[in-house]
């Protein structure tokens, strides 16, 4: 059996060391407070803000709501931005997405300040992750490197493969790869002769968006795989990107789904909002 990489287990070691961390920052008088914004009611949103509702609580963050109905315009939105920019009490704006298709996410992301930006998306967070330079990283590929260093998986000098090549999970992933000194290939839909490609991994890690897609055709013998996937299968139960049960015997790590990357997206946010604050 290979080893199963436990994002829950992990997650919740990183939460109780913030946990710990903000009760001496308010022990030093200076509190935390994170703004999240949705607007309308999907139910999957409603299930992430909850999700962060409960994340802060129990880390000892002060979490604001801000619950705009479906019809609530851009200006009202990017208004809303600008109020909790100013807002010295407020540590991290976060916007939850996906937004009604009368809204440009682009701008509203443009619009939080880079300094309370705890979702990474903003260009300039985006700009100094390419460069090195200190700033609030992505939070899922931040929790893929968690997972790799807390489950002794070594990432220097190794051959990665990234398959996806978005701005939230894919494009981060590989710049923080590198700068663990793997090795990186970014593939994607367009990437010819995939299987060749993903095959030359010791560390895969998968978001391309397309469930049960990475079979062990796709797996080099004792690669590490890392499962950002998450979609319903016909019994309506979740699956990731990867075949497990395809895949696992075949793996020396992997992630499962649930319970793997999908923990630590959420840890690592909570970790944003307290270096947001001793910023």
């Amino acid at each position: 059996m290979p080893q199963l990489i436990d994002g829950k287990k992990i997650s919740a070691e990183i939460k109780d060391e913030l946990k710990e961390k903000v009760q001496n920052l308010k022990d030093d008088g200076v509190s935390i407070c994170l703004a999240v914004i949705q607007v309308g009611n999907d139910p999957a949103s409603s299930i992430y803000v909850n999700n962060k509702k409960k994340a802060c609580a129990y880390v000892g963050i002060e979490s604001l709501a801000y619950e705009l109905p479906e019809e609530t315009t851009q200006r009202e939105l990017l208004d809303l931005v600008e109020k909790l920019n100013a807002d010295d009490r407020v540590n991290g704006i976060l916007v939850q997405l996906p937004l009604p298709g009368h809204i440009d996410a682009d701008v509203v992301i443009r619009a939080i300040s880079p300094d309370k930006d705890v979702d990474g998306f903003h260009p300039e967070s985006m700009g100094r992750l390419c460069i090195g330079e200190e700033g609030f990283v992505s939070c899922t590929p931040a929790g893929v490197i968690q997972l790799l260093k807390r489950s002794g998986i070594e990432i220097a000098g190794k051959e990665c493969v990234v398959i996806g090549r978005s701005n939230i999970v894919g494009k981060p992933m590989s710049i923080l790869l590198l700068r663990e000194n793997g090795t990186v290939t970014v593939a994607h839909s367009r990437t010819r002769n995939l299987k060749e490609v993903a095959k030359r991994a010791d560390i895969l890690v998968v978001a391309i968006g397309k469930p049960k897609y990475i079979t062990s055709d796709y797996i080099k013998d004792r690669a590490v795989v890392i499962d950002v996937g998450m979609h319903r299968n016909a019994e309506n139960k979740l699956c990731g990107d990867v075949d497990f049960e395809n895949v696992k015997d075949k793996v020396s790590a992997i992630t499962p789904v649930p319970g793997g990357v999908g923990p630590m997206t959420i840890a690592m946010l909570m970790y944003n909002c307290v270096r947001a604050a001793i910023k």
